[in-house]
């Protein structure tokens, strides 16, 4: 950042020095089409996209989480994408190492901000991660859905390009069925439909 210059206050740069890092979630292509086909989203849309559905999908979660914490998790939960890259969520190779290339990517990119806020944001990313706690269960839930939901405006086109089975889809989504139970009929109509329509292939294809 050759043209930025110092505010005075040594904790006040690392913070714009990390706003102005954290542009770079917008160069991050995720697989999943913007809903009129226009093209791939980016990992800054993705989140936006999920706080605002954390927003307004509070009501069919079971366990009560803080709306307010599981928003700050889906809008940081991807942030160690600028390094790490996205991993698709269907490709068993690049799984394998995500763990790993995520973790590196989290030391780099949190260690840029005070240490205070550095250690509050990591470990939110930690606990969207674990998903032990209610809050997260239900960030994870959103970010679920989000592609979910995507994928049936877009004649399944990532579910197609990954050749992706309805069995797998059906695991991927276990945490709506059982954190937001209300939601999973609609998952399953869905499910169904791309399975007949062949978005989906059945596990015996």
């Amino acid at each position: 950042m050759t043209d930025f210059i110092s505010s005075g206050n040594e904790r006040l740069d690392k913070q714009l020095k990390f706003i102005a890092e954290i542009d770079k979630m917008t160069h991050v292509l995720r697989r999943t089409l913007h809903v009129d086909g226009s093209g791939r989203e980016n990992d800054a849309e993705h989140s936006w996209h999920l706080a605002v559905m954390a927003m307004l999908l509070g009501e069919y979660a079971e366990d009560s989480p803080d709306i307010n914490r599981a928003v700050k998790m889906v809008l940081i939960h991807d942030l160690i994408e600028i390094y790490a890259g996205d991993t698709f969520a269907y490709d068993k190779t690049g799984n394998g190492t995500k763990e790993q290339r995520e973790k590196d990517a989290a030391d780099k990119l949190f260690a840029q901000l005070p240490e205070d806020q550095g250690t509050e944001i990591r470990s939110l990313w930690e606990e969207f991660d674990k998903m032990e706690t209610a809050d997260s269960r239900f960030a994870a839930c959103m970010d679920r859905i989000q592609p979910f939901l995507h994928n049936t405006l877009t004649a399944g086109a990532t579910w197609e390009n990954g050749r992706v089975q309805s069995a797998d889809a059906r695991i991927r989504m276990a945490p709506v069925k059982k954190y937001m139970p209300r939601i999973w009929p609609w998952i399953e109509a869905n499910i169904e439909n791309a399975e007949k329509k062949g978005w989906l292939r059945k596990s015996d294809d």
